[in-house]
């Protein structure tokens, strides 16, 4: 309710979340996928015989029946891809793809990415009629991709997870636009322009009424996805769609302080109705994006995906069928498509993308990096098992699957080949083919000026952390001893502090920002600020005046200066930056300008700036090259 940031580990920005939960579910996605292969070769009759079993949805003259594998493929699918729309679109809004000029290079690489493979599957299947089987090959799985990546997490940058997470959504969002073209049934026609009227109605919607009455969303988000169904294209497009009209913007102080003004009302008349006004005040503050992903996310990760492979990726094993399968076109073609055409498509894109645009256009990591990252793309399975079901059948089909199954292994120890490779260079080139020369996006709105910025520690400093914060808010105070350790072990850090009074939360705090600028214009700001921070418990009047005798200030005029509220244009100027840069609570940090999200703690802070002063010094020796 105060806006401030919760310190310690489970401290974490959107995205950092979204990867955390992806990278968890990865093991259960595997546990479902081997349990998948373990029943289908125990009893392979009682495997079928379940997925195939009819569910029948009536109501009233309507009904829909699918076997249970289609409520799963273009049921449940729906929601998988509807979580990748949200986090698309919150990459579209929030983060890295905020500037657009860098959708560019990643779209670029995700379509070779998708271009190269499908090029090598056409090549082996030249002459067979297994070439329609093409949209196998093409698309990378998020889950196992992110998963993967995290057992190499220590090896490789942050950054590259934005980079592959782009690229999978491009992937995702061209595959269902192939499955929507080239993978479904005959086509009927009032079905579809049914279908196309609803979505315009959610499109209608959602610039009249917003989100106000999400049930509304739900019913027709059902309608189109029933209209499809019908019309033979498949459904699951639905998600992707209705996930990318779902808006997410940052916590605004504003409606943060209207939630604190409702909470306030309810502690001091706890009724009913203003119970549910709060409920309403604290969800109003969080974007619709953000609190649909928080609810689907973990159903789609730990249930949905993990029942897809269970229902998809049992197969019957034998000898024999493997060595038919690996010398089958189908499986050869998905298989290589996938180990090479993915990291060759990947990496290719991205060279010549940035040749041809003279370092306009830049990876965000270094090129051993996208090496990896091209690797690890080369995971294929929710989205090509769910095309090799609409394209194979029978033994085609157990091919497909061999196929992709044999990919996610194959891209596992090339992945483990590349980085065991970048861990054998030298530091310094090690440090360069991981993070490149590149800048990175800045966050912060208003750059650290010396001249009138409060700063400790060499002014001249390749590494610069801000924080703002409010000398009455305790979780600045837990993190102050962090900051002095922090300058402490780093040598080449300087630190500045700019002020964001939570007003609503912390009455004193206004006053005590503008006495440590009244202290300020005699020099004793940071003299000021510790004792601010030692005391955030009596911070009245009285007390900022003892503090100014403390510490040696000509007290008269520190009085004068705070009646005549000299600081008050300062704090003023702070919050603007703050309110510029998206900060809605305390403490929030920026390292050289990027804004740091999750834990405050030494090792995470630390670690911050070990990245920025590595890539500050590679970006040193780029522009002297």
């Amino acid at each position: 309710m105060s806006g401030q940031t919760v310190c310690g580990k489970d401290g974490r920005g959107p995205l950092r979340s979204f990867l955390q939960t992806e990278t968890g579910s990865a093991a259960v996605l595997l546990a479902a996928t081997l349990a998948a292969l373990a029943w289908a070769n125990m009893g392979p009759g009682t495997y079928e015989a379940f997925w195939s079993t009819e569910l029948s949805v009536r109501l009233g003259a309507g009904e829909v029946s699918l076997g249970l594998r289609e409520w799963v493929n273009s049921g449940l699918m729906t929601l998988f891809f509807f979580v990748v729309g949200l986090e698309a679109r919150r990459e579209f809004d929030l983060g890295e793809l905020r500037e657009r000029r860098r959708v560019t290079l990643p779209l670029l690489a995700g379509l070779s990415g998708m271009v190269v493979p499908i090029a090598i599957y056409l090549a082996l299947n030249a002459g067979h009629d297994s070439l329609h089987g093409w949209g196998a090959a093409m698309s990378t799985d998020t889950a196992f991709a992110l998963g993967m990546l995290a057992l190499f997490g220590a090896r490789l940058p942050d950054s590259l997870r934005v980079f592959i997470l782009t690229i999978s959504v491009v992937d995702d969002f061209l595959a269902l636009a192939v499955i929507a073209v080239a993978y479904s049934g005959a086509l009927v026609l009032p079905a579809l322009l049914t279908a196309l009227g609803l979505f315009a109605a959610v499109v209608l919607v959602r610039r009249t009424l917003g989100v106000r009455v999400p049930a509304l969303y739900a019913v027709l988000g059902a309608a189109v996805w029933v209209a499809l169904l019908k019309s033979g294209v498949d459904p699951v497009v639905t998600g992707l769609a209705m996930g990318l009209l779902t808006y997410a913007y940052p916590a605004e102080r504003v409606d943060l302080e209207r939630a604190s003004r409702l909470f306030r009302r309810f502690r001091e008349q706890p009724t009913p109705e203003l119970e549910r006004s709060v409920r309403r005040g604290i969800a109003s503050t969080l974007s619709p994006n953000e609190r649909l992903t928080r609810m689907f996310h973990p159903w789609t990760s730990y249930v949905i995906v993990p029942l897809f492979a269970l229902a998809n990726a049992g197969i019957t094993i034998s000898a024999g069928q493997l060595a038919h399968a690996f010398t089958s076109p189908i499986a050869l073609g998905i298989l290589l498509g996938y180990v090479l055409g993915k990291p060759l498509g990947i990496i290719g894109a991205t060279w010549l993308t940035t040749r041809a645009s003279r370092g306009r256009l830049h990876p965000p990591v270094g090129w051993g990096a996208i090496t990896a990252g091209g690797t690890l793309a080369g995971v294929g399975f929710t989205v090509s098992l769910l095309i090799a079901t609409l394209a194979f059948h029978g033994a085609r089909l157990a091919e497909a699957k061999i196929g992709i199954l044999a990919a996610v292994v194959g891209a596992f120890l090339l992945t483990w080949l590349v980085t065991s490779v970048i861990g054998a260079l030298p530091k310094r080139s090690r440090v360069r083919a991981l993070l490149g020369t590149g800048t990175t996006i800045v966050d912060l709105s208003d750059p650290v000026d010396v001249d009138r910025d409060h700063v400790r520690g060499p002014l001249e400093a390749p590494v610069t952390l801000v924080e703002y914060g409010d000398f009455e808010c305790s979780y600045c105070g837990l993190a102050e001893p962090v900051v002095r350790e922090l300058l402490a072990d780093f040598g080449d850090v300087r630190y500045v502090w700019r002020h964001l009074p939570l007003t609503d939360v912390h009455p004193n705090a206004q006053f005590a920002a503008e006495a440590a600028e009244a202290a300020a214009h005699q020099d004793g700001y940071w003299e000021m600020h510790d004792l601010l921070m030692q005391h955030q418990g009596d911070l009245r009047p009285k007390d900022l005046l003892r503090y100014a005798e403390e510490i040696g200030l000509d007290v008269e005029r520190f009085r004068k200066d705070l009646r005549e509220g000299t600081g008050t244009a300062r704090v003023a100027a702070d919050v603007e930056s703050a309110d510029l840069s998206g900060v809605s609570g305390t403490p929030t940090f920026f390292v050289n300008g990027r804004r740091h999200y999750g834990a405050y703690d030494i090792a995470s802070l630390s670690a911050a700036v070990r990245a920025a002063r590595q890539r500050a010094a590679l970006q040193g020796v780029g522009r002297q090259d």
